[in-house]
């Protein structure tokens, strides 16, 4: 099964449709007056589509067994043609478009078998995804390629040349892979007055996202946030304690980090752990959502 361990649960939703086709008017009216012989095909198909979407993760074997927060099924008559409609919500990790279309494919089924002592020409039509709504995509923010970036690495083994830097690399390509492509890159020693010294830079070159790993834990030379806590304007505590959140589900010493993130002015700063784990699972608990900062720091919205 594919890993999905490093993501988010966020409100997922979708939508499938499935059609049975009829071959007569008589069918129609039979189904319309409740008088198919084996009963109520509406409400059989509902019973049994609930039943679907709750057995998707056992009869799929790549589907990921997810809670179901709401499932609905509609139905509609369309000529000789009966729509079914199955909408599933869950908030989780991985999304339920196969949950949907699932609950669709076996209501059709359900309605055929029903059907077919009294239309032996019944047949099952196309299922297919209507909507998906959820989950993280940078599509709806064609806008990041144009943010300046820039990434700190504080650490004095790696300044003085005795450790080769794994962490800030690593957060230049995540960060790439986010759509950023201006960024800059640095690597300074524990020391107030080079972090100062990057932090007043950036701001005077117009730098969009300042990023620091590492110096936010609790030792005499982690002072990264202390340092750069006075330069922000506008604090904004819920993005590190999303980090934090993220990260203590996976690493019990998460809540240790002393992160902090902020508006220095018009640039965004967030002071990351040093450790690449660290990196890569902050990055996976903010982004892409944090970037929406930029758009109501112009009076886009959301």
């Amino acid at each position: 099964m594919v890993d999905i361990t490093h993501k988010s649960a966020t409100l997922r939703k979708a939508i499938a449709q499935a059609t049975v086709n009829v071959s007569s008017e008589n069918t129609i009216r039979l189904i319309e007056q409740k008088q198919v012989p084996k009963g109520d095909i509406f409400e059989f198909a509902r019973a049994s589509a609930l039943l679907a979407i709750k057995k998707t993760g056992d009869m799929i074997p790549d589907c990921h067994p997810l809670p179901v927060e709401y499932a609905a099924i509609r139905y509609s008559l369309v000529g000789l043609q009966i729509r079914i409609e199955v909408e599933v919500h869950t908030i989780y990790k991985t999304g339920v478009e196969v949950e949907a279309m699932h609950g669709a494919s076996v209501a059709a089924l359900v309605i055929y078998d029903m059907l077919k002592p009294v239309d032996k020409q019944v047949e099952i039509g196309g299922i297919r995804l209507l909507e998906k709504r959820g989950g993280k995509s940078n599509e709806s923010l064609p806008w990041i390629g144009q943010l300046k970036a820039a990434v700190v690495v504080c650490s004095d083994s790696v300044a003085k040349g005795h450790k080769q830097d794994v962490s800030g690399k690593l957060l230049f390509e995540l960060l790439e892979q986010q759509g950023l492509r201006d960024i800059a890159y640095a690597v300074v020693a524990d020391e107030s007055v080079a972090i100062e010294e990057r932090v007043e830079h950036y701001q005077q070159t117009g730098i969009d996202l300042l990023v620091f790993t590492g110096g936010t834990g609790l030792s005499d030379r982690d002072i990264t946030p202390d340092t750069v806590a006075p330069y922000i304007t506008r604090h904004i505590p819920g993005i590190m304690e999303t980090a934090r959140q993220y990260g203590q589900q996976r690493v019990r010493t998460a809540m240790l980090s002393r992160g902090i993130s902020g508006f220095a002015d018009r640039m965004l700063i967030l002071t990351l752990p040093g450790s690449p784990n660290g990196v890569r699972e902050s990055i996976a608990a903010l982004f892409p959502h944090v970037l929406h900062v930029f758009q109501v720091r112009e009076n886009t919205g959301h």
